[in-house]
């Protein structure tokens, strides 16, 4: 995959960047938000990466200039999958890069990511178009919402609200199916009573998964 990988810290990006080669991808590595924007956009001519990876806090301010450039660039390219692995949880640049509806999206906490190989399938499933989410990165986006006023989410029972929160997780059906210790055919028919209950229609323009997640969220 083409990779463009922003992270301030040298000794971490390094690592990164080391880490994404020796799995064969092709990585570019800039230290702040503005690099990271003129990097896509000059790529963006001849095809855009198969997926960028963002920090948050970056030169000059230390604040939100990578979470800020990730949300410009998803906003500019709704299909450019992006992960954001951070120690930090922005929930308001968080929900505005899930409102697009599209998925290949990622939001990872670094101090919570213990294993090589789970960040390196997050940047696998991102890629691929999927949503991949830390649990704490739920748990806040859920608390800084309104999801609970959602007629439609009222209307869940506790087995569906569990697969539901599974689903903003980022996990496949069967993945939820080994978590709850149920059938995958079980697991498929409470998503199908979610999409039902939300009122998510079949339609081949819209990602029902995914809106069904933002509907949970409260974006």
């Amino acid at each position: 995959m083409r990779i463009v990988l922003a992270e301030d810290s040298v000794i971490l990006r390094d690592g990164l960047v080391a880490l994404l080669a020796r799995r064969g991808h092709d990585v570019v590595a800039v230290g702040d938000g503005d690099a990271l924007v003129r990097e896509v956009t000059q790529r963006g001519a001849g095809g855009l990466p198969d997926v960028v990876i963002a920090d948050i806090r970056m030169p000059p301010t230390f604040t939100d200039e990578g979470m800020r450039a990730a949300t410009a660039l998803r906003a500019a390219h709704p299909t450019l999958p992006v992960l954001v692995f951070s120690q930090y949880v922005e929930t308001r640049y968080a929900t505005q890069l899930l409102a697009g509806g599209a998925g290949g999206v990622g939001y990872l906490l670094k101090d919570r990511v213990a294993e090589v190989r789970d960040f390196l399938d997050a940047v696998r499933r991102v890629a691929s178009g999927q949503t991949v989410l830390d649990p704490e990165v739920v748990t806040q986006l859920m608390g800084s919402t309104s999801a609970t006023a959602d007629p439609g989410l009222g209307r869940l029972t506790p087995r569906e609200r569990e697969v539901l929160e599974l689903m903003a997780e980022g996990r496949s059906n069967g993945a939820i199916a080994d978590r709850l210790f149920l059938s995958y055919g079980a697991v498929e028919k409470n998503v199908a009573q979610i999409f039902t209950k939300l009122g998510l229609e079949a339609d081949s323009a819209d990602h029902r998964r995914v809106l069904a997640v933002l509907r949970y969220l409260g974006a």
